[in-house]
């Protein structure tokens, strides 16, 4: 997998995840889901991820 996959596929998980556990557990993680989506929504204007950071740290290839 490549590393603008597995960005969208940790970006997904993170929003339906954090949905579920607002919904089950606590709405306190409807935060978290917040959060993914003003991190994608400034990564859309500054062209930086910190999520990208880590997955090339990690050696995730291009």
């Amino acid at each position: 997998m490549r590393l603008d996959e597995m960005l969208r596929g940790i970006a997904g998980f993170f929003v339906l995840g954090s949905l579920a556990l607002g919904h089950w557990v606590h709405p306190g993680f409807y935060l978290f889901t917040a959060f993914v989506g003003l991190n994608l929504l400034q990564s859309a204007f500054t062209c930086w991820c910190p999520m990208i950071s880590l997955l090339r740290a990690l050696g995730v290839r291009e």
